[in-house]
């Protein structure tokens, strides 16, 4: 009988090799390999990554058994990737679709360089909804062949890739990805749904629903932002531990290059909203569960009596906490 699993229901207890402990899975970079090599990376290539560790390492080491050179910088600082990039001589640049565009904009409106003078021939971007153009966009300014390759969100290991925006997601190898109904414990052959993983005799859901081929929402108790996961189940465990929370409401944006998170907090009692060190608890409490940034604001007003948590995705991309309401 098939098992159908969510992150939740995974375990590193019994689990071997390399493992991401943000997933619960091993880090294998085989299909990695596979595909940067179709997105054109070959042994004349030195390869930059600028994606959040362990993944970035994951890639790096990946990158180094197709290219000629790989280092992985990490995802902050785009004048310490800009040195990266000149100091390396790279031609290629691994990103989320959110970084390779912020870098762009502080390329033309803070660094005052021309795009094309660092030689880029290809751009692979993963770990992110890409917003609709950014393959095109980021094609034209760098004059690169610009690819998107979908990661395990479990391992962060390449799983299938696509060429353009118009192509739809194909899978690396096969067997390694399918795609099942959001509410229901059944395959589905087309149409909107959730991508998953077969896993010995369980079927994994990643969280992630495509339209069309391509990565459009996420849906389930982990919300992504900034190409990191954030688990909400955790956050309220974490939240409900500070004396006078009765409720929150966690808002996400993308009104620029990169995804803005805040959360609204609302206390049971009125003595606590201009309280800095409620604020203070609250903000140590978020930092010890991601390395996102989240702006942590206060309701004015109090409410005594508990109130339902919130998440409000203003990009559009999360469906919902419940599946089986989506």
């Amino acid at each position: 009988m098939t098992r159908w699993l969510t992150r939740d229901d995974l375990t590193t207890r019994s689990a071997t090799g390399l493992l991401n402990l943000t997933g619960g899975l091993p880090l294998r970079p085989e299909l990695t390999a596979e595909a940067l090599r179709q997105a054109g990376v070959g042994e004349g290539d030195r390869v930059v990554v600028a994606l959040a560790e362990p993944v970035g390492g994951l890639w790096a080491s990946a990158a180094a058994s197709v290219a000629e050179a790989a280092a992985s910088v990490g995802p902050r600082g785009r004048m310490r990737l800009h040195h990266a990039l000149q100091e390396m001589g790279a031609t290629t640049l691994v990103a989320t679709p959110t970084g390779a565009m912020d870098f762009l904009a502080r390329l033309h409106l803070e660094f005052l360089l021309d795009p094309l003078d660092l030689g880029l021939r290809h751009i692979v971007l993963t770990g992110e909804i890409a917003s609709r153009r950014t393959l095109g966009h980021l094609a034209s300014e760098f004059e690169a062949r610009v690819s998107e390759v979908y990661s395990s969100p479990f391992s962060g290991g390449a799983l299938a890739w696509r060429p353009a925006e118009s192509e739809p997601l194909t899978p690396l190898a096969e067997g390694v990805l399918g795609l099942a109904s959001i509410g229901k414990d059944t395959m589905i052959d087309e149409g909107r749904g959730e991508l998953v993983i077969p896993y010995g005799d369980a079927v994994l859901r990643t969280g992630q629903v495509t339209v069309e081929g391509r990565l459009a929402h996420t849906v389930g108790e982990h919300v992504l932002v900034r190409g990191v996961w954030l688990s909400l189940p955790r956050m309220e465990k974490a939240l409900s531990k500070i004396d006078g929370v009765s409720g929150w409401e966690l808002a996400i944006s993308r009104q620029g290059t990169l995804d803005a998170a805040a959360l609204t907090v609302t206390f049971a009692r009125q003595s606590l909203v201009k309280n800095p060190m409620w604020r203070s608890r609250i903000q140590q409490a978020l930092a010890a569960l991601t390395p996102i940034s989240i702006a942590v604001e206060i309701s004015p007003d109090a409410a005594e009596s508990a109130t339902p948590c919130v998440v409000t995705d203003h990009r559009g991309h999360h469906l919902g906490r419940d599946r089986a309401l989506v």
